[in-house]
């Protein structure tokens, strides 16, 4: 027999559904080459088709990830564990050298740091969640 599943907060539970659904629709922009704000964080960048098939299939195991934490509340420290990396890893290529590369001159990245900040902000509720028990 299956122990009962121990759900998280009904808010934390809500915020870990939206998260589930905001993977999906990025796996599914990366996977048709759907360039969006927000959808696809270097939307105005340079990229291989075949490289956001591959981000698109990656994305998925995030979806899977926050769906699981949603109904199990085991779960939830790994989901923003995997937030919070993903987090500092888009910092680090936003501030990275490769990233400068292929920028055309006097393109910003401003837009790239909005979206990141939104993710963060989107961690920081969930880590509010969390450790209040909301």
């Amino acid at each position: 027999m299956t122990p009962a599943l121990r759900q998280p907060s009904p808010i934390l539970r809500l915020l870990l559904l939206v998260g589930t659904a905001y993977f999906c629709a990025m796996a599914t922009a990366h996977f048709f080459g759907v360039k969006w704000p927000v959808l696809f964080v270097y939307y105005d960048t340079p990229f291989y088709a075949y490289q956001d098939k591959i981000i698109s299939f990656a994305v998925i195991a995030y979806a899977a990830l926050f769906w699981h934490a949603a109904r199990e509340a085991t779960a939830v420290p790994v989901a923003l564990f995997v937030l919070a990396v993903t987090v500092l890893g888009l910092a680090a290529v936003t501030t990275s050298q490769a990233l400068a590369d292929v920028l055309q001159p006097g393109q910003m990245t401003w837009p790239y740091w909005a979206q990141i900040t939104m993710i963060a902000g989107y961690l920081a509720a969930l880590v509010l969640c969390w450790r209040r028990g909301l």
